[in-house]
């Protein structure tokens, strides 16, 4: 698997929200100003290229799905993430979290109970 560019990824949040789409409806769930018919068929194919959308075809036109789940994707880049902005730890990059953006006592509680649960 690899990363996705920008486009890649918010056409990829599209199909996997719709489950299946034509590229007429992936533009229509797009904000304005639409991108052109080209651009985003242009990123569906390299999308297919990459492995990411299969499809089926009904004569010359295409309806577009995952091929890859959004669950499998969150854990790549979510691992590269850890990997390459961390180190590999967990510690640092929780570290890193708690001092970058205010976390309350709340949220603090929530995660202790899941470390918890996950730790029996």
């Amino acid at each position: 698997m690899e990363q996705l560019t920008k486009a890649e990824e918010k056409v990829m949040q599209i199909l996997w929200k719709l489950k299946s789409a034509f590229v007429k409806d992936i533009i229509d769930q797009m904000p304005e100003p639409k991108p052109p018919y080209n651009t985003i068929s242009s990123v569906v194919r390299i999308l297919r290229e990459k492995g990411f959308v299969d499809f089926k075809a009904y004569g010359k036109t295409y309806e577009y799905f995952p091929a890859v789940s959004k669950l499998a994707y969150k854990k790549y880049t979510f691992g590269q993430m850890l990997k390459n902005y961390f180190d590999g730890s967990y510690e640092t990059m929780v570290s890193y979290m708690v001092d970058e953006e205010p976390v309350s006592d709340r949220e603090i509680g929530e995660i202790k109970q899941i470390i918890e649960k996950r730790s029996k």
